[in-house]
């Protein structure tokens, strides 16, 4: 998945609109236009869609865990130039306010069956014997289990779907 399926993702899960997605980006200090905005959710075909940035996602994340949980005291955290699989996987899972055990029954709502060792190892530091690299594989299919848990599909569409 590259950052603009992970941000595309995000504001449909959520139902985001425009200035919804402004104002996250703003909370994690960027100020960022709805041109902008609508430049980074073409598809990525369209002529005019821009590539997002590891650091304007980060900021993305940063400003929905803002959003999510509360602005923390102090100085904002800076975002990360370079992005990995396990540090948005920790981002959102930070942001969502989810447990080790919502993971799991995430993975599992799309078939994936993880232990909670398994689970913990994506978020160990880098280079420790027991750290595991995230695929994009697993990125993917957390981002369909989320978005069965917090945007099921209704009756409607299901019947557009048959």
């Amino acid at each position: 998945m590259n950052n603009n399926d992970i941000l595309r993702r995000v504001r449909y899960i959520f139902d985001l609109n425009d200035d919804q997605m402004i104002k996250i980006f703003g909370l994690a200090d960027k100020v960022i236009t709805r041109g902008e905005v609508s430049d980074y959710l073409r598809k990525d075909d369209h002529p005019n869609q821009v590539s997002l940035y590891d650091k304007d996602l980060a900021i993305f994340l940063n400003g929905f865990i803002n959003l999510k949980r509360g602005k923390q005291s102090g100085p904002p955290r800076p975002p990360e130039k370079t992005l990995t699989n396990n540090l948005i996987l920790r981002k959102l899972k930070i942001a969502l306010n989810l447990q080790t055990e919502d993971i799991i029954e995430i993975l599992q709502s799309v078939d994936l069956k993880f232990s909670k060792h398994e689970i913990s190892a994506f978020f160990r530091r880098p280079g420790t014997s027991q750290y595991r690299l995230c695929k994009d594989q697993i990125l993917r299919n957390f981002i369909y289990g989320l978005q069965d848990k917090y945007r099921p599909k209704t009756e409607d569409d299901k019947k557009a779907t048959e």
